[in-house]
């Protein structure tokens, strides 16, 4: 008990935090038929090295998918630094996302000539990201009205 008093009063927003910003399985895309049915969707926006799809999911909450591969990052800590960047972006602005699921695909790789650090990988991938949130963010299009079918032209044909 005296260390919990201790621990928190030396942090004492160490343990709070923890809870305001839980990411929990019903905030995740988990199963292959979720992330298949918002890949069918036309991407929402590109970047220079994501890709974000956007859908609405009939739900309260909103869901996050992240596809991160091994062709475009190599090594697994440049994979788990993208991940863990997207879902800190996305828990600061959930309430933002309500009803929809988002799911944001790597698809360049961060070359070693222009990113000499992790830093500069970090830096780069917060902006994009951040950038493709608040698009996200955007109220969805409403989809189209079906037209009604022509069955023939309105009016007939003047003889020639």
């Amino acid at each position: 008990m005296a260390r919990n008093a201790a621990a928190e009063a030396r942090y004492p927003l160490a343990l709070t935090s923890v809870s305001n910003h839980a990411f929990p399985k019903a905030a995740r895309l988990t199963k292959t038929d979720e992330f298949s049915s918002v890949f069918a969707l036309r991407p929402r926006r590109r970047s220079t090295h994501f890709v974000l799809y956007v859908r609405a999911n009939g739900l309260a909450q909103a869901r996050l998918g992240i596809v991160v591969g091994k062709k475009f990052a190599p090594r697994a800590a440049e994979r788990n630094l993208v991940k863990r960047m997207v879902r800190e972006l996305f828990r600061g602005r959930q309430d933002q996302f309500a009803g929809r699921d988002i799911l944001l695909r790597l698809q360049a790789k961060f070359p070693r000539a222009d990113f000499a650090s992790r830093a500069a990988i970090r830096r780069a991938c917060h902006a994009e990201l951040s950038g493709l949130l608040d698009v996200a963010a955007k109220p969805l299009p409403v989809p189209a009205a079906p037209s009604p079918a022509a069955e023939g032209p309105a009016t007939p044909a003047a003889p020639a």
